[in-house]
């Protein structure tokens, strides 16, 4: 799979990316080369090969999920959210992002 300059300025146009045409060329050489890289990786053959999570035989050490701090009185919550642009009743206010 290969990408063209026209689909590069088009992801950029709906990633809403400012894009130079110098940027575009990079980007797209940039990017084929992953998916040259990808494609590689897909041609091993991997058939018996169990799955691994780490490439060492290690765990992660958990512990206990314990409160280590309260702020009974929200004093720090208000001064975090004194910061934010839109704070109302202890939650942050965001804008809708569904279109």
């Amino acid at each position: 799979m290969s990408l063209t300059l026209l689909e590069i300025e088009h992801i950029a146009r709906l990633a809403r990316l400012e894009i130079t045409p110098a940027e575009v060329e990079t980007a797209c050489w940039q990017l084929n080369g992953i998916f040259s890289l990808i494609e590689a990786l897909q041609a091993v053959d991997t058939a018996g090969i169990e799955p691994k999570t780490h490439v060492h035989d290690a765990w992660q050490r958990l512990r206990a999920d314990e409160v280590t701090y309260r702020d009974e009185d929200g004093a720090v919550r208000d001064l975090l959210q004194s910061i934010a642009p839109d704070a109302e009743n202890g939650l942050y206010l965001v804008p809708k992002v569904i279109e």
